[in-house]
C-alpha cells in the first residue's frame, strides 16, 4: 500500500476552498483515501506554499463600501462625540442600525467581587419597542396590564412558555412567583429571559419596573472575559441623544467598579453600528469625561 503523509487543514471551509482552486484534483499522485487531507509523498512542501498562494489569489476583494469606510476611519483613538458623528456619517444601511458600546474592562468575572451585572436606564430610550410579559396572580393581571404590560397572567402564561410560545422580549415577576419560574429555567435560560434579582426583573413593584423597561432600561453585564456589550440607541437618534445614552452607560460602569481593582479599569472601548466599523475610543478622554 502506498504510504501517505497528512496535512491538517483548520476547517471544512478550507477544504472547500482548496477544492475550488484545484488543489485536491492531483490525479495519480493523490492517494484516494477517505482522509481528504492525505497526500502522497510526491506532494511535498511545495504544495503547502502553492495552497497559501492560491488562497491569497482567490481571496474576495473588499467591496467599494468597505474601501470607502477604511479611507474615512483614521487609525487613532476618537473622543466619544467624534466617534458617534463618524458612525452616523458612515451609516448607509436601509434599516435603522443600532449603536453599540463594547468595553473591555480590567476585571475577572470568575471572582464574585468582580462579576459586573446591573441595570442601566437610557435617558433617551433604546429606539426599540419592547414587549414585556409579567408573571403574576390572575387577580392582579388586569392592573398589571393597565400599568403597561403587554402580557400578564399566571397559569396560561406558564403553559405558553412550556410550549415554546414566547411572544415577548422581557419577562418580569414578583418574588413569590419564583418557585413557578424555576420550573421554566430550561426554556427561558437559553434565551436569556430568566428573571433574576440582579437583572431587576424580579421585583415587588411591577408598575415601576414596567415603566423603566418601556423607557429604556437594559441589563448591563460583563461576559466571561470581562467585556460589556450593550446598545445605546439607533443611528437615527441625534448626536446629543446618543451621547447622553452613552454617558449614562459609562456612569453605571464606573459606579460599579469593584473595590479591589486598583489599576486601570477600562482596558479598551469601541463603539460601532450594526453595519459599521468599530471605532476605538480615547481612554484618556473617556476617563476625564471629555467627549468633545
Amino acid at each position: 500500500m502506498q504510504r501517505t503523509r497528512s496535512y491538517a487543514f483548520g476547517t471544512t471551509a478550507a477544504l472547500f476552498m482548496l477544492a475550488s482552486v484545484g488543489i485536491l484534483c492531483l490525479g495519480s499522485s493523490y492517494d484516494r483515501t477517505p482522509n481528504l487531507g492525505s497526500f502522497s509523498p510526491s506532494v511535498r512542501s511545495g504544495t503547502r506554499s502553492s495552497v497559501l498562494s492560491s488562497l491569497a489569489t482567490h481571496a474576495r476583494k473588499p467591496s467599494r463600501r468597505v474601501r470607502e469606510i477604511r479611507e474615512k476611519v483614521e487609525k487613532r483613538p476618537y473622543k466619544g462625540l467624534e466617534a458617534i458623528q463618524l458612525l452616523k456619517q458612515l451609516s448607509s444601511a436601509k434599516f435603522p442600525e443600532t449603536m453599540e458600546l463594547h468595553a473591555n474592562l480590567n476585571i475577572d468575572p470568575r471572582k464574585a467581587t468582580q462579576n459586573l451585572r446591573t441595570t442601566v436606564v437610557l435617558p433617551k430610550g433604546t429606539g426599540k419597542e419592547v414587549k414585556v410579559a409579567a408573571l403574576c396572580k390572575d387577580e392582579d393581571a388586569k392592573d398589571v396590564k393597565a400599568a403597561g404590560a403587554d402580557i400578564a397572567g399566571f397559569q396560561d402564561l406558564i403553559d405558553d412558555i412550556n410550549k415554546g410560545e414566547i411572544n415577548f422580549d422581557r419577562l418580569i415577576t414578583t418574588p413569590d412567583m419564583m418557585p413557578q419560574i424555576a420550573r421554566l429555567g430550561r426554556v427561558l435560560g437559553p434565551k436569556g429571559l430568566m428573571p433574576s434579582i440582579k437583572s431587576g426583573t424580579v421585583t415587588t413593584d411591577l408598575g415601576s419596573t414596567l415603566k423603566e423597561i418601556k423607557a429604556g432600561r437594559l441589563e448591563l453585564r460583563a461576559d466571561k472575559k470581562g467585556v460589556v456589550h450593550i446598545p445605546f440607541g439607533k443611528v437615527k437618534f441625534s448626536e446629543q441623544d446618543l451621547l447622553e445614552n452613552f454617558r449614562a452607560i459609562q456612569d453605571v460602569i464606573d459606579a460599579n467598579k469593584p473595590s479591589d481593582i486598583k489599576k486601570q479599569y477600562w482596558k479598551s472601548a469601541y463603539v460601532t453600528s450594526t453595519m459599521g466599523p468599530g471605532i476605538q475610543l480615547d481612554l484618556q478622554a473617556l476617563n476625564a469625561k471629555d467627549y468633545e
